[in-house]
Order: C-alpha cells, then sequence, then structure tokens
C-alpha cells in the first residue's frame, strides 16, 4: 500500500488506541470496583446485610448495562444503514466523540458517601454506549483498508494497538493517581496534582482521564480519515433506510453460514462483555482486593491481550479466523468454570488454609486469559465478519454484527443479575456466562471458515 493507505490504517487503528480506556478503566478496572465499593457501602448504611448489599450494587450495574446493551442493538442497524446510504460517518464518529468525553468527565462527581451515585451510573453507561455506537461504525470501514486476507493481520493489529494503549494509560493511572485505601498510588505518593485521596480524589480522577485520553487521541483518526470523495450531506428518507434493512434480514434466510455466525457471535460476546464488566466488581466483592491490586491485575490483562491480539491476527491471516474463535472461546470457559469454582476461602469446594494467596494468583492467570483470549477473539470476530460483508454495505452489516452483539447483550446482564440476587453468590452468579459460551459454539459448526466466499 501506498504512504496515503498506510497513514489511514494507522489512523483508523488510532480509534481503538483513544476508545480503549473507556473499557480498561471505566468498565473493568478502576471505575467500575469503584462504583461497586461507593455503592454496596451505600446500601449498607441503608440496613442492609453486607451480602445482599454487594448483591444490589451488582445488581445496579447489570442493570444500566441491560438497558445500554439494548439501545446499541436496537439503534445500531439503524444507523449503518443511514450512514451507507449517506455515505457520511465522520460527523456521526465526531456527535459520539463528544458524547462518550463529555459523560467520562462526569465520572467525577461519584463521592465516597454515595453522593452522584445514580448519576454516576447514568454518566457511564450513556457515554459508554456512544463510544461503542462510534465504534461500530468505525468498524464498518474495515473492508476499505485491504483484502478479505489482510484485514485479519489489520483487525489483529488495531485491537493489540488499543490493548497497548489501555495498558499504558492503566499504568499512568495507577502509577500517579488511584490512591489504595492508605491514601498513596502504586508507588507510594499521593495523587498528584494535588488530589484529595480522603476524598478519593485520584480514582475519581478516572473520569476526566479517559476524556481527555479519548478527545486527544482521536485527533489522528480525524486527520487522517475522511468520508470517500464527493460524499456530502444528504436527505436520506426512512422509508428507504428501513426498506434496505429489511431486505438486509430477509437476505439472511439464505446465508446459513452469515446467519449462524451472526447468532454464535451473539452469544459468544454476550459472554465476553460480561466477564469485562463483572472481573473487577468479582475481584472487589469476591477477593476483596483494593483498586490498585485489581489495576494491577488490568494492567497484566491487558499486555496479555496487546500480545494475543497481536498473534491472533497473525495467525488470523495464516489459518483463518475460525480456528482463532475456537480456540479463544474453549479458553474463556476454563476460565469462567475457575471464577465460578472459587472464591476467597475455597476452590472448587476445598477449604484454604487462612490467608492463602492461591485465589490470588489464580485470578490473575484468569484475568490474562480472559484479556487475551478475548482480544483475539473479538479481532478474529472483526475477520469473520468481513468474510460474509459486500463492502457497499458494510456499515449496515457491520450494524447487524453490534445488533447481534447487542441484542441479547440484555441477557447476560439479566441472568448474571438474576442468579446473583437468587443464590445470593457473586460467584454462582456468573453460571450463565458458560451456557452462552456453550451456545456459541455449537453454532459455529455451520460456519464456514472462509464465509461467504465459500459459498
Amino acid at each position: 500500500m501506498g504512504q496515503v493507505s498506510k497513514r489511514r490504517i494507522w489512523g483508523w487503528m488510532f480509534f481503538d488506541w483513544a476508545q480503549q480506556p473507556y473499557a480498561t478503566l471505566g468498565l473493568t478496572f478502576v471505575f467500575s470496583p469503584y462504583f461497586a465499593a461507593v455503592a454496596a457501602d451505600y446500601y449498607l448504611g441503608l440496613g442492609m446485610a453486607e451480602d445482599a448489599a454487594k448483591a444490589q450494587a451488582q445488581g445496579l450495574w447489570s442493570s444500566a448495562q441491560t438497558v445500554s446493551g439494548l439501545f446499541i442493538a436496537l439503534s445500531a442497524p439503524l444507523l449503518g444503514a443511514w450512514a451507507d446510504a449517506s455515505g457520511r460517518k465522520m460527523p456521526w464518529l465526531a456527535g459520539f466523540t463528544a458524547i462518550a468525553v463529555i459523560c467520562a468527565a462526569a465520572l467525577w462527581g461519584l463521592l465516597p458517601d454515595g453522593t452522584g451515585l445514580m448519576l454516576a451510573l447514568v454518566a457511564f453507561w450513556a457515554g459508554f454506549t456512544a463510544s461503542e455506537c462510534a465504534f461500530n461504525l468505525n468498524n464498518a470501514t474495515l473492508p476499505q483498508l485491504g483484502t478479505p486476507d489482510e484485514v485479519g493481520r489489520i483487525s489483529g493489529s488495531a485491537s493489540a494497538f488499543g490493548y497497548w494503549g489501555g495498558v499504558v494509560a492503566l499504568f499512568i493511572m495507577l502509577m500517579l493517581f488511584a490512591e489504595n485505601e492508605n491514601g498513596t498510588t502504586l508507588i507510594g505518593i499521593a495523587p498528584i496534582l494535588g488530589l484529595d485521596p480522603e476524598a478519593r480524589e485520584g480514582t475519581r480522577f478516572v473520569g476526566p482521564f479517559i476524556a481527555i485520553w479519548f478527545a486527544l487521541f482521536m485527533v489522528p483518526f480525524f486527520l487522517w480519515n475522511r468520508d470517500p470523495a464527493g460524499a456530502r450531506p444528504v436527505r436520506i428518507k426512512a422509508a428507504r433506510v428501513l426498506a434496505d434493512l429489511r431486505a438486509s434480514l430477509r437476505d439472511l434466510g439464505d446465508r446459513r453460514s452469515y446467519r449462524s455466525f451472526l447468532i454464535a457471535s451473539m452469544l459468544y460476546r454476550d459472554s465476553l462483555g460480561a466477564l469485562y464488566a463483572y472481573g473487577g466488581i468479582y475481584a472487589r466483592l469476591v477477593l476483596n482486593w483494593e483498586i490498585t491490586q485489581i489495576g494491577v491485575f488490568g494492567i497484566i490483562a491487558a499486555i496479555a491481550a496487546a500480545i494475543l491480539s497481536w498473534a491472533g491476527g497473525h495467525a488470523d491471516q495464516r489459518l483463518g479466523p475460525k480456528p482463532v474463535i475456537v480456540a479463544c472461546v474453549w479458553l474463556l470457559i476454563a476460565v469462567s468454570c475457575v471464577i465460578i469454582g472459587m472464591s476467597r476461602d475455597r476452590i472448587f469446594g476445598f477449604a484454604l488454609p487462612a490467608g492463602s494467596t492461591l485465589p490470588d494468583s489464580l485470578f490473575y492467570v484468569c484475568g490474562a486469559i480472559i484479556g487475551g483470549a478475548g482480544g483475539a477473539l473479538y479481532s478474529a470476530s472483526r475477520s469473520m465478519m468481513v468474510r460474509h460483508t459486500a463492502p457497499d454495505r458494510a456499515a449496515e452489516a457491520f450494524g447487524l454484527f453490534a445488533l447481534t452483539g447487542k441484542a441479547t447483550a440484555f441477557l447476560a446482564p439479566a441472568l448474571i443479575t438474576f442468579f446473583t440476587l437468587w443464590t445470593q453468590s457473586n460467584q454462582l452468579g456468573f453460571l450463565p456466562v458458560i451456557f452462552l459460551f456453550l451456545g456459541g459454539l455449537a453454532l459455529l459448526r455451520w460456519v464456514q471458515p472462509d464465509g461467504d466466499r465459500a459459498a
């Protein structure tokens, strides 16, 4: 490819770098466990028993995730079809980025005493939803960046680049800002910039930090990516968009591999999202980890994700995406079994000596596998989607990919909420994750390794 094409690819990859801290710092390793701890303490203050307060905190988070997933599921195909029809994606991407940045900054308002609890919950999930909408539109440009044989490597490299961004962001946050119960960061200093550890301002700075990072590193993306030449604002009739979308949905009935892949990925991506969303909460509520310890766990997971996403991209280019997907799903099933069978004092029912660090060590390994297998799984799924996509309908197709990724996004959080409240156990609440992974594996048997090109 020429220099301009290489620059465009790098610009496209910068979206992964810019957005990743929303997931790494926000969804998983800093804000979500802080939110869980504040919410649990808040409900304890209302007179709930400790286990009930922790379950209520997890249920509150999962309920908001359910609403976010439903919105993304319902809007993504329409947004994609509209973007395809108009030929313009950049204004949508700019608008969603602005919403995500503003909402991330608002997370500063969650105080340790529970003040701003609901506002922070709404702000986080509104911003996360906007960032995911932008991510879906960005994915839709992947087919334009290379041949079907090349996009696996490009997708894997972008995912790896994004995860390295998450590592850098998390490293900065832990070294300089997020404080432990003693009021110091991971390197033993008070949070910089004069932030007050008593008010948890170092940890609360995660919101403004995500906002600044996202805004700053989207600059290369917008500089080096443009809508196609000649694309101008046009009036698109909603009836036309809906008609095109209905035609695409009817087309699924004649494309067994495409249909099976969309449904399979719907199930296993839903489970993966649950592991990401609840990993930090599990560490906080089940293993009683501090924010800084969860952050170290996050660094390990993100480094593994970066390395295995890159390796998975090259394996995808040599073997195709399907073997990568199957291997990653089996790894994630094994991890889910360990998480369900492990608590602070027991492993699969066997009692541990008091003060045993085995659960901590095992969960670090689990984090590396979740990060690595999860990164490679999404990268390979994005590559497999390209093998089922017509370039002129890419945004609509990736909208359907987002729809199927989110159509049951309410299911895993809802089932986790139900199982957690029913069993009053944060571990048993993860049982639905295994069931959804197995369902996805069963459906992959009908997916052609080379997608629709095999037809």
